[in-house]
């Protein structure tokens, strides 16, 4: 699995117009089975997404999407391989 860890800065407008096709591809990788849980934080500093997919899949989903890509306040901090112990799936 892999965890994709989201920093938001600056002026929300941006993020907030690319954020509707953002969430629709997020949903396209929930169906494929790709994608387990994508989210803000509660005070909507940054996000994380979780994934069960390897580093190349998630980083051409990265790659697919513009909100990550071209959208001023929105950045990757990281991308860390996870091997969780209980649950997942």
């Amino acid at each position: 699995m892999i965890v994709v860890e989201l920093r938001f800065t600056g002026d929300p407008a941006a993020r907030l117009t690319a954020r509707p096709a953002h969430r629709e591809l997020l949903a396209r990788l929930h169906t494929e089975g790709r994608l387990v849980a994508a989210g803000p934080w509660q005070d909507d500093s940054g996000a994380l997404l979780l994934f069960d997919a390897d580093e190349a899949t998630v980083r051409e989903a990265l790659d697919a999407d513009p909100y990550y890509q071209r959208t001023p306040g929105v950045s990757v901090v990281a991308l860390r391989h996870w091997r969780p112990v209980v649950g997942g799936p």
